[in-house]
């Protein structure tokens, strides 16, 4: 099981929702490295310049891998929301990067109007 995208915000409240638990602190972290022909691709798209989109995909995938564990986190911690999400970025090691999502795992029940 997941959160909805729509339930995770990097702000601290949910609008229309109101917070009934915290569940705590939620995490997804991803390790990659870049491989030797991605790199030398890569490196190929910096003599002309503009986007390196091989570094642009892998950085992506990567924070959508991130997210999706911090999601599941969250779900196996019995919360419906996450609140105050981020991201975060480390290179543990020469081409190879931790990508982290984090946030606060909430349950929440809608406001009835």
């Amino acid at each position: 099981m997941l959160i909805h995208p729509s339930m995770i915000t990097t702000a601290l409240e949910l609008p229309g929702f109101r917070i009934l638990e915290n569940k705590g602190v939620v995490r997804g972290i991803v390790v990659r490295s870049r491989s030797v022909f991605g790199t030398l691709g890569a490196s190929l798209q910096t003599l002309v310049g503009g986007d390196i989109t091989l570094f642009s995909n892998l950085c992506e995938k990567t924070r959508q891998d991130a997210f999706l564990r911090l999601s599941e986190h969250a779900a196996e911690m019995g919360a419906n929301a996450i609140i105050s999400m981020r991201y975060d970025a480390n290179e543990l090691m020469q081409g190879v990067t931790e990508v982290l999502a984090y946030g606060t795992a909430v349950v929440v029940d809608k406001i009835e109007a």
